[in-house]
């Protein structure tokens, strides 16, 4: 059996997917090894998370006040935030930032988003539910981990159009969602609580920590994650990929055989029970794991993608373009996967068809950076081309 060099990681990230079953006793202790970690660098606070700062209290007070005093608590609170010519504020899934946070930068992902417009409801004494919604999973990837991300949104009230969120509902509940409305209006969704919502909260600090190499502070934030609410099994399967890095192995498999016991299909936490198996030598049960992972995703995510770099590699333009648009067919939402088919297209000589992806990709990036890096291969890509037309115009009319 190939050796899997990667970890998997479940987490909200930009999106984010609820996991709320009926309730069960707190965990077991035992499941934690502080001894194992230092101290963390940072405050770990879930209540951080929704906390109004005094900016945002401000802001309440002035802003969103006439707002509110001309159109109603609800639609006050949707335009203030929203509405274009206030905040302003642009989707970034780099990071996962608390309330206040998100505010102050005018910028966050989903969640982020959706705790803002909770903190500040909370102080108009608005009641809100939280939502997990059901899409299909969306996997990425970042120094030899995957993350997966599912979806949430928040409801409020009546329903509102804009044209800076999807609003809808019935009379009695506005939910907003920063989704295009053809990703989520036909989708399934439940309701979560608010120790769920925090608890995704918790687990992306950690998981975003992870991914920079701070293992101690990603284990706190895990460790919080699992405490605020024992039923989101993700934090659960962070801190086994954590005790895998600190070479624990013995901890990494009882605790992703505890999410297993939960979750018999869980495919993240049986991806990284085969690499602790592996690491442990225990080829067989390692391989059985593995059958069983096969059967339920039969191609793995980035399988084509990894391939068609090595066809990159190897100079062939054409293999590697075949393998990208596997990837992009079943996940249209990665920007890396556009961008290497640009590149491929490229390597070809169809300069349309890279400027054409490469499009795509700053299209879907979710990041500054991602959006930064695209953005400049566009504009040279564009320049290449029009030098191209101004040297050859009647090719380039007849292309």
């Amino acid at each position: 059996m190939k050796k899997i060099r990667v970890l998997i990681v479940m987490v909200a990230l930009a999106s984010l997917a609820g996991c709320a079953v009926d309730p069960i006793a707190p965990p077991r202790q035992d499941v934690f090894v502080d001894a194992a970690f230092k101290p963390a660098s940072v405050p770990i606070d879930a209540k951080a998370a929704l906390a109004l700062s005094p900016a945002m209290q401000r802001f309440a007070e002035t802003e969103m006040a006439s707002e509110v005093r001309v159109k109603g608590q609800r639609d006050g609170l949707i335009d203030a935030l929203y509405t274009k010519g206030r905040l302003q504020l642009d989707y970034d899934a780099e990071v996962t930032r608390t309330a206040a946070e998100a505010f102050d930068a005018k910028r966050g992902n989903c969640m982020s988003l959706v705790l803002m417009t909770a903190a500040f409801a909370r102080h108009l004494n608005m009641p809100v539910r939280f939502n997990s919604v059901y899409l299909e999973e969306n996997w990425s990837r970042s120094n030899g981990i995957f993350f997966v991300a599912g979806h949430v949104n928040i409801s409020l009230a009546r329903p509102l159009a804009s044209n800076r969120v999807t609003v809808f509902g019935d009379p009695e509940l506005l939910t907003i969602d920063f989704l295009p409305p053809e990703q989520v209006r036909s989708h399934r969704s439940r309701p979560v609580d608010e120790s769920t919502i925090l608890a995704m909260f918790l687990n992306n600090r950690a998981a975003e920590a992870l991914t920079v190499g701070r293992l101690d502070d990603a284990y706190w934030w895990a460790r919080e994650a699992i405490l605020t609410d024992s039923r989101w099994l993700a934090a659960y399967n962070t801190l086994a990929v954590l005790y895998r890095r600190k070479g624990l192995l013995d901890k990494a498999e009882s605790t992703l055989r505890l999410v297993l016991e939960r979750e018999p299909l869980n495919l993240q936490a049986m991806s990284n029970l085969v690499l602790v198996l592996s690491d442990t030598g225990r080829r067989e049960e390692a391989q059985s794991y593995a059958n069983q992972l096969a059967q339920i995703q039969p191609v793995p995510p980035y399988k084509f993608f990894d391939e068609g770099v090595a066809a990159m590699k190897a100079g062939e333009f054409a293999t590697a373009r075949q393998l990208f648009r596997k990837e992009v067919a079943r996940a249209a939402y990665v920007p890396e996967f556009h961008f290497w088919l640009g590149l491929a297209n490229y390597g070809l000589g169809d300069l349309s068809g890279a400027r054409g992806e490469i499009a795509k990709a700053l299209e879907n990036s979710a990041t500054p950076k991602d959006r930064e890096v695209y953005g400049a291969k566009l504009a040279w890509l564009n320049e290449v081309r029009e030098q191209q037309r101004q040297r050859s115009p009647l090719r380039q009319a007849g292309s």
